[in-house]
């Protein structure tokens, strides 16, 4: 992939796009194609196809997907299991059907199942049960893995499903009823500061423990990705087993320790009351990152910096009442 590459960023907007968009931007690529949802509705096959037909991308990323927290996921989940399913299938064989070069496909760490063991490798897929709060999603997600893993054994294609753990960022989704559980809690406690509350509420017992990634590290990933030589890129796309590979950063913290990190880092002095009614999810999510390790990829962005940069770009969201 070079400057002069048509590259589609499905879903631009969203936190992972833009960040790549941002990247590629800085680095001198001229061609990107980008689309919003009213311009280009991916659910739409015969839109999808006349965009692709017009357009002729060479890469595709497709970051665009139905997506949420455990709310979101427990109260809509024909929205995410149907939503996503004709997101990645109209996008999925648009890239066969007019020769896209490679494809980046990114899902979730939430496609492992609940219990597997720690830290998750790529070939637990499919090992157990998935977790219930979000199983619509992520059974959506591995249709996606199969259906590029599908095309790649029986068409010759490169596409690759990179499935990258808990993300967060300046472009992200700060409304309690549909956030995920990072940049709920920053909300949470940056709200209780602006207006004296002495009381933090953190959905259940604290003790689960998520690996946290920054979404400018994702889209530095998923960068590293397109641009590899052939003869290594092509080694992630074997016949015998998904072409599937994790990003993240290969540790982990306590939702307690979480909770208690923003506090600390926006220096809010009021307490945290857990709230047991509310569910866990799964107990334990820290992804195997060997595989990108080997290619030459690490995460640079601790999380400590990385929520110190989130808590920034919140702050200047007009209407954010964050002072």
């Amino acid at each position: 992939m070079h400057s002069a590459s048509r590259v589609f960023i499905a879903g631009h907007r969203g936190l992972v796009g833009s960040a790549i968009c941002r990247q590629l931007t800085a680095a001198g690529y001229d061609r990107l194609l980008l689309r919003t949802s009213g311009e280009l509705d991916l659910t739409q096959r015969g839109a999808v196809w006349n965009f692709f037909k017009s357009e002729r991308p060479e890469y595709v990323v497709l970051a665009a997907a139905k997506v949420g927290g455990i709310h979101a996921n427990s109260t809509y989940p024909v929205d995410f299991i149907r939503d996503n399913l004709l997101i990645q299938s109209n996008v999925i064989d648009a890239c066969y059907e007019f020769g896209v070069t490679r494809l980046l496909f990114l899902g979730s760490s939430c496609i492992y199942p609940k219990l597997c063991p720690q830290p998750i490798r790529e070939e637990y897929l499919l090992t157990g049960p998935l977790e219930t709060t979000n199983r619509p999603y992520a059974v959506a997600k591995i249709a996606g893995i199969e259906q590029c893993w599908a095309y790649n054994r029986q068409y010759g294609t490169k596409f690759l499903a990179t499935m990258p753990t808990n993300l967060y960022g300046a472009e992200d989704n700060f409304d309690l009823a549909s956030s995920h559980v990072l940049p709920a809690l920053l909300r949470k406690v940056a709200t209780a500061k602006a207006t004296g509350s002495n009381q933090v509420e953190v959905w259940g017992t604290g003790t689960p423990r998520r690996e946290f990634l920054y979404s400018d590290d994702l889209a530095e990933a998923c960068i590293f990705l397109l641009q590899l030589p052939a003869e290594k890129f092509e080694t992630l796309l074997r016949q015998d087993v998904p072409p599937l590979i994790n990003i993240g950063v290969g540790e982990d913290i306590s939702i307690r320790g979480l909770a208690e990190l923003i506090c600390r880092i926006l220096e809010y002095k009021g307490s945290l009351t857990f709230n047991t009614a509310q569910p866990d999810g799964t107990p334990r999510k820290l992804l195997d990152v060997s595989r990108m390790r080997a290619l030459g990829w690490t995460a640079r962005t601790s999380l400590e910096e990385g929520i110190r940069r989130t808590y920034a770009a919140m702050k200047d969201k007009p209407g954010s009442g964050i002072v």
